[in-house]
């Protein structure tokens, strides 16, 4: 967990993101015109990838719970790029490797992690597994740009004081976390950047990581 005596409060205050009226009103339509229209063009994409998912017997999407906006829970949707048993596979896991073990309460993050079926390898290379968070951005769950959104153990756990920022805006599809290394980063540096987002955000500043997101994607930096 981020120590809250060693950084300055304001890094964690959610008071920076209100007062941006203009911002957050071009966000938000920004969000619903660009997601809508995305899922429009990419549905023969989207269709195909449902399919070769579907092929290992297991559903084409499903839905995480996630902590969004003011602390509402929400089903995070993705293309399924794991195993059905993926629960047991790695309670297993960690309990027969130590070092997992540390790096998963570290990151979260497994390099070689054998849940992931081999189109789910790829998916995720390629980031394509996100592409059903389209359908999260439009109904208002999640937006374009922010921080990745986590689950109330992760909270509870690595935010502290933290969690008003992460709570202060709606979770984002890409962000800062995706363009700074991604699973190449610590969780200690994830928090710091979901907080460095809130404090410092403009819609321009969206736009920014936008664009910084397709070299991140096409080089697969951090994704596993």
């Amino acid at each position: 967990m981020v120590n809250a005596t060693k950084v300055d409060e304001g890094l964690y205050g959610s008071a920076a993101f209100s007062g941006r009226g203009l911002h957050h009103f071009a966000k938000r339509s920004f969000d619903i015109v660009a997601a809508g229209s995305a899922l429009l063009v990419l549905s023969p994409l989207l269709l195909i990838i449902c399919l070769l998912v579907m092929m290992d017997g297991g559903p084409a999407v499903f839905g995480h719970k996630r902590v969004g906006r003011n602390g509402r829970s929400f089903h995070c949707l993705k293309f399924r790029s794991m195993v059905p048993n993926s629960a047991e596979v790695l309670a297993k896991l960690l309990a027969e490797d130590p070092e997992a073990a540390r790096i998963w309460a570290t990151t979260r993050k497994l390099q070689n992690d054998p849940r992931v079926t081999r189109i789910g390898k790829f998916l995720r290379g390629t980031s394509l597994d996100e592409l059903p968070q389209l359908l999260n951005v439009v109904r208002g769950e999640m937006s374009l740009v922010g921080p990745r959104p986590v689950v109330q153990e992760e909270l509870d756990q690595h935010y502290g004081v933290a969690a008003a920022s992460y709570m202060a805006v709606r979770p984002g599809i890409t962000g800062l976390w995706q363009i700074s290394g991604r699973s190449d980063t610590t969780y200690v540096e994830r928090v710091q950047l979901d907080c460095r987002y809130v404090r410092e955000f403009s819609f321009w500043g969206d736009m920014r990581i936008l664009l910084k997101t397709v070299p991140a994607v096409l080089f697969g930096r951090g994704a596993y």
